[in-house]
């Protein structure tokens, strides 16, 4: 453990619960006042995820193509269950951050391989969220010279107050906001029928095509994103919570699974409204202009959508520069608790404040290449995703790291289709970044073969590999089932060191050559870009 303040009482927005009460909840009171004291890094994590790109893909949806991609919403809520629950157990059986965890088990150079590409999307994230502020202060009048400064010393003095109580209230302020969306879209005229049935229906208004395609890939990206993982991990042992408290941090994130769906399907709704009311379906612009059409058919209207875009870019760039300052303190070894006060921490403290100032700088230079680094994040994001992916699976199938709670097989079967999955619109995604004018539905089925065919040359190497060179069998720690709620990961040093075996390390050596690669193609697409 990095920090002693990770040890002590678990401190809530909405209760408290003590380190000396070992006692089990037993009536549904005490359930219900444990789950609130728990609630928090999983509902934060999922809302923050519906922030300035979330809106912007959401909205772009819902204009271009109405109602008609409300499915992949609902296909996406057991996929962030399934990815954020494995970072709950993680989070509480270990308690130490993931940053730290992947350095730890798998050396400094996957380590810095993983984190470091992280801490440039993380930066970039942020700088997309203060695009936001500054569209939403727009559609009000104000100059973003004013509005992105006060957002900035805003997110700064509520992170920096030596309180993780303090600063989690001040989120669920924040989340309290987002609520907005509900008046919001009953004030949009739904139709319910024709939306229930898109919900379970999959399909694309006008069809399957490219543009189609690429959107839906979008929607993934933006909802599915690797900054969560780092995040709740992180923030689930600064609060300190523990294994005893699990099943109620599972609640907590399959609650925010649902909200984010439901604010989502809200957002693509309200698009649609405004697209068809304004004659402005397929004309797409930014989530700042669905705010002005809606202005034009109610002016409250569209002051909600406004003050939903600014709260969700605020509750965006917490959650995402804190994350970023959180693996700063895994890597560099510092303290990085909320529960410490500038003085304590001025390490963690000073890298938040310098992430939040640089890119609040970056968004009010004159001429800055915005749009650039919106393509970049979306494009990024889709390529480092399923390495993050593959690194949790491992993690949680690692029995020294998580003893009795590593993944169950039906979990890995889930898990590993959801990786191939990421992987295959991962593809798409950076092969369209590079190349716009490919076919995104033919690239699709193109990549689809690729994988398989990749994936039985795999299985005959593996196979040959093995025969070869057989892995030694991991030691498997044997524990009480009437311990598990008190299992802790063991201290790091006196874990057995990590064993891969000879499928893992084809695996791995293959995802490094692809983001290596696809890295390259990336940088120079944007400078190509920046050239004109």
């Amino acid at each position: 453990m990095l920090d002693s303040a990770h040890l002590g009482d678990i401190e809530g927005a909405f209760g408290k619960i003590s380190v000396t009460d070992t006692e089990h909840p037993r009536t549904l009171r005490t359930r219900a006042l444990t789950l609130l004291a728990i609630v928090g890094p999983g509902l934060i994590v999922m809302v923050g995820d519906n922030d300035a790109g979330g809106m912007a893909t959401y909205a772009q949806a819902g204009q271009n193509y109405g109602y008609s991609l409300l499915w992949v919403l609902l296909l996406l809520i057991p996929v962030l269950i399934v990815n954020q629950e494995m970072v709950v157990r993680l989070g509480a059986v270990t308690g130490i951050g993931h940053a730290r965890l992947i350095n730890e088990r798998f050396g400094r150079g996957w380590g810095w391989f993983s984190v470091g590409d992280l801490f440039v999307l993380n930066f970039l994230t942020i700088v997309t969220e203060f695009i936001g502020i500054s569209l939403a202060s727009e559609y009000f009048g104000v100059s973003k010279y004013i509005v992105v400064p006060i957002a900035a010393i805003a997110l700064v003095v509520i992170m920096a107050s030596g309180s993780f109580r303090r600063w989690e209230r001040a989120m669920f302020v924040f989340i309290a906001i987002t609520l907005l969306q509900i008046p919001m879209l009953l004030m949009s005229h739904p139709h319910w029928v024709h939306a229930a049935r898109d919900f379970v229906v999959p399909g694309v208004q006008g069809g399957f095509s490219s543009d189609g395609v690429l959107l839906i890939i979008a929607i993934v990206g933006t909802t599915v994103a690797p900054w969560q993982l780092f995040f709740q991990q992180s923030n689930i042992v600064d609060k300190r919570i523990t294994p005893r408290f699990i099943g109620y941090e599972r609640a907590d994130t399959t609650l925010g699974a649902f909200v984010v769906v439901i604010g989502a399907a809200a957002l693509m709704i309200t698009a649609d409204y405004a697209a068809r009311t304004n004659n402005a379906v397929g004309k797409f612009i930014d989530a700042g202009d669905i705010a002005h059409l809606l202005g034009r058919i109610d002016s409250t209207l569209g002051s909600f959508f406004a003050i939903v875009l600014l709260d969700a870019s605020i509750i965006g760039a917490a959650a995402v520069t804190l994350a970023t300052s959180y693996a700063f303190g895994d890597v560099f070894g510092i303290k990085h608790s909320l529960h410490r006060g500038f003085r304590d921490a001025k390490q963690f403290y000073v890298s938040y404040i310098a992430m939040v100032v640089l890119a609040a700088v970056i968004v009010l230079i004159p001429g800055a290449p915005l749009g650039l680094i919106t393509t970049a994040v979306q494009a990024l994001a889709g390529l480092l995703l399923p390495s993050a992916s593959v690194f949790l699976l491992l993690l949680c199938n690692d029995p020294q790291v998580l003893g009795p709670w590593v993944n169950k097989a039906w979990l890995n079967v889930v898990a590993v289709f959801i990786v191939g999955v990421l992987l295959l619109l991962s593809g798409i995604l950076m092969a369209t970044t590079l190349f716009p004018h490919l076919n995104v539905t033919a690239t699709a089925g193109y990549l689809a073969v690729v994988l398989v065919v990749l994936a039985l040359l795999a299985a005959v190497v593996l196979r040959w590999m093995q025969r070869r060179s057989p892995a030694p069998a991991k030691p498997v720690p044997v524990i009480d089932p009437a311990e598990k709620d008190h299992w802790r990961m063991p201290p790091l040093t006196l874990l057995e060191p990590v064993t891969w075996s000879a499928g893992t390390k084809l695996g791995m050596l293959a995802l490094r050559a692809y983001l290596i690669v696809g890295a390259i193609l990336l940088l120079v697409k944007a400078i190509q870009l920046g050239r004109g």
